[in-house]
């Protein structure tokens, strides 16, 4: 009995911190923000906070201005989610064939750096890069004859430019993950498959395609989740503009808790992304997930 207590207490001591620093920066926060969207909760009137049940979310819900956000962010997720599966694919069947280790050790660690840099960062980098005067961009244009385009300050371009910045930063982590799942298929089943036939189609839809299938589920959750909450990269990258071009749900809850003061609103529109990610999260695994041949 004495040993017992002590492997316990040997185990919350292993597990106990983790919990604790859990708890700290995920769950306390849900909590709070939950009870915040039950409440009229205004920054310039902190005295006043009147528990007003779901006053908030049905407001959330019948705003125009909420569902034009979500629009905007499910345009951009259907459009750049494919692009960087399709790219991420194409990368790692090519990286996945015999041959030429050195140059793709050093792709790999290529592949890293867009994922290695953060958000904001990435955002400013775009913004020098696609500036109209003086970005880089531009300047190579104008080497072929083409007159400089304004990237960030029209609208239908700065929603182009932020999808094709999404896709550039992330793609290789779809190619990575891809990578991994390839290097799973056993060897003999693949080289048998490529006696038989000289179609790479057949090989990958009827050999590689099981094993891809858990790691394209886990590529469709975690950046179904980075896209519906991406705000750092659109932020520096174009402040939701021009006019309201690019303003995700991400940067609507920055403004309406923020710039409008309104934490209530902000925190009820929070809450139903989150609910609307975890039930694309299901969708996902029920409809695509495999345990594998």
């Amino acid at each position: 009995m004495a040993g017992s207590a002590v492997s316990r207490r040997t185990l919350w001591g292993f597990i106990g911190p983790a919990i604790l620093v859990l708890a700290a920066v995920g769950i306390v926060p849900l909590v709070y923000a939950v009870y915040t969207s039950l409440h009229y909760f205004n920054l310039t009137n902190l005295k006043d906070q009147e528990f007003i049940w779901f006053a908030n979310y049905a407001h959330v819900l019948t705003d125009d201005t909420f569902w034009a956000a979500m629009g905007r962010t499910f345009i951009l997720l259907v459009t750049a989610l494919p692009i960087q599966i399709a790219l991420g694919l194409m990368i790692a069947l090519l990286l996945h064939r015999p041959g030429l280790t050195f140059l793709k050790t050093i792709t790999r660690l290529g592949l890293v750096l867009p994922m290695a840099t953060t958000y904001a960062v990435v955002g400013l980098l775009g913004q020098v890069m696609f500036n109209i005067k003086y970005g880089v961009v531009n300047q190579m244009l104008g080497w072929v004859g083409i007159a400089p385009i304004d990237w960030i300050g029209d609208p239908d371009n700065a929603f182009v430019l932020v999808i094709f910045w999404d896709v550039w930063q992330w793609t290789p982590f779809c190619a990575l993950i891809l990578l991994a799942g390839l290097t799973t298929v056993p060897d003999e089943i693949e080289e048998a498959a490529r006696l038989e036939t000289k179609s790479w189609w057949t090989v990958l839809r009827h050999i590689q395609l099981p094993y891809l299938v858990p790691g394209l589920v886990a590529i469709m959750i975690l950046r179904t989740a980075d896209t519906l909450k991406l705000f750092d990269m659109v932020f520096t990258l174009t402040r939701g503009g021009p006019g309201n071009a690019t303003e995700f749900i991400s940067l609507l809850i920055q403004r309406t808790g923020f710039r409008s003061f309104d934490q209530g609103v902000a925190s009820a529109q929070a809450v139903v992304l989150l609910a609307i990610t975890v039930v694309l999260s299901q969708i996902y695994i029920r409809i695509f997930y495999r345990e594998g041949p």
